[in-house]
């Protein structure tokens, strides 16, 4: 079982930055990929960037440029620095985490979410 842990949510004015934290923990001899995905309210999850073993970063288009990811050196920290922030990237967070199990198969687990609240 892995347990995935968000920090770093808040309410920021548009302009401003946030640095999201996720620590995945548990039974982990390797950890695929991991990202940052958020839900608006009545809208649907969608991916906002991912980062795999191999240091490979993937971004939705509408943060490119203002946000990075990266992992800590123990690859199980993921961080989300966001700049630039505005109106339309509040949402819950949540922390994703891809890990291989016996015989190949991948699981995916999810944190519980943090809020991002950017003003205008």
């Amino acid at each position: 079982q892995v347990q995935l842990v968000e920090s770093g949510g808040g309410s920021v004015q548009a302009g401003g930055s946030l640095r999201l934290s996720c620590v995945a923990s548990g039974s982990i001899l390797r950890i695929n990929a991991m990202g940052w995905y958020r839900q608006a309210p009545g809208s649907q999850r969608e991916l906002v960037a991912t980062i795999t073993w191999a240091g490979s970063t993937n971004y939705v288009d509408s943060v490119k440029g203002r946000s990075t990811i990266s992992r800590g050196n123990a690859k199980n920290t993921v961080y989300l620095q966001m700049n630039s922030l505005k109106p339309e990237d509040t949402a819950v967070y949540y922390c994703n985490a891809v890990v291989p199990g016996p015989a190949g198969v991948l699981y995916e687990y999810w944190g519980q979410g943090t809020q991002v609240t950017v003003s205008s």
